[in-house]
């Protein structure tokens, strides 16, 4: 997503493959840069069966290189899960920081779906959970521009100095 947003920068100023190279490169893990593409590399085409043996030997290793790429995506997603789940560090009603609901519940979601083999269901899977992510570090994002506004807006009181007295 982060290399996605730099091509999208770089288009927007118009540069260049020679002024900015760092553009062409994929990411470390080989995932799609959109989720279209990762739709696209995903779901099962519906086509007619060849017989021939090659043609199986080919499905073979389109199938097996489908399901490397799905492990790796749908590990990076878990350890994506892992990172943002730091920012959420304050507890819940049971006294339990949220960031350990968190990430017992993404680790259950993760076992349930372990063996499930549907390339699309897969798909959905780690579209969805990409989503939530994103959306759920979005909001916190926000929050925290609220309070640091509510903060800085009200909080001082026209002194400019915050209430310390020093400054």
């Amino acid at each position: 997503m982060k290399l996605q947003r730099w091509r999208d920068l770089a288009i927007s100023m118009n540069c260049s493959s020679r002024t900015a190279p760092f553009l062409n490169l994929r990411l470390l893990h080989e995932g799609p840069d959109t989720v279209e593409e990762l739709f696209e590399r995903h779901t099962a085409e519906k086509k007619q069966k060849k017989s021939s043996i090659l043609d199986d030997e080919e499905e073979e290793l389109l199938n097996r290189r489908r399901l490397t790429s799905t492990r790796r995506e749908a590990l990076h997603l878990y350890r994506d899960i892992l990172r943002a789940t730091r920012f959420f560090a304050w507890p819940d009603a049971r006294g339990v920081p949220w960031r350990d609901v968190l990430r017992e519940n993404a680790r259950k979601e993760f076992e349930a779906a372990r063996f499930e083999k549907d390339p699309e269901i897969v798909t959905r899977l780690l579209i969805n959970g990409r989503d939530a992510v994103e959306s759920a570090l979005e909001k916190l994002a926000e929050k925290q521009r609220q309070q640091i506004e509510k903060e800085h807006g009200g909080g001082d009181g026209g002194g400019g100095g915050g209430g310390y007295g020093r400054f």
